[in-house]
């Protein structure tokens, strides 16, 4: 978790979250996406790291700068609804796929 903390306090790139081929070409898609953003907003994405098809991601911002970052399972049955990854599975995710998540972070914040 080390290697994503250092992105909290970081500006958010609005146009590089708004590009849909940036985010597919690195694995992602931006399921939710308020624009304008208010000064406290979150942004959703989704992805199929790791072993699940349903793997959200919420980077809630204030005044663009990232402030929080949550992974979570996101409910067939109701897609507003996500589960908190338990401790293995969030270790599993990062160790498996922490460049990966790396370069998506690397990217919406340049």
């Amino acid at each position: 978790m080390e290697r994503i903390r250092k992105y909290l306090g970081l500006t958010v790139n609005l146009e590089n979250i708004k590009d849909a081929e940036g985010l597919k070409a690195l694995g992602f898609t931006c399921r939710y996406l308020p624009d304008p953003p208010e000064d406290f907003d979150e942004f959703e994405f989704v992805t199929d790291l790791e072993e699940f098809d349903n793997l959200g991601l919420m980077v809630a911002v204030e005044l663009m700068t990232i402030k929080r970052i949550f992974f979570g399972l996101i409910s067939p049955e109701n897609l507003d609804a996500f589960t908190a990854l338990s401790d293995t599975q969030l270790r599993n995710l990062l160790t498996r796929h922490g460049q990966t998540l790396i370069r998506f972070f690397d990217y919406i914040t340049q």
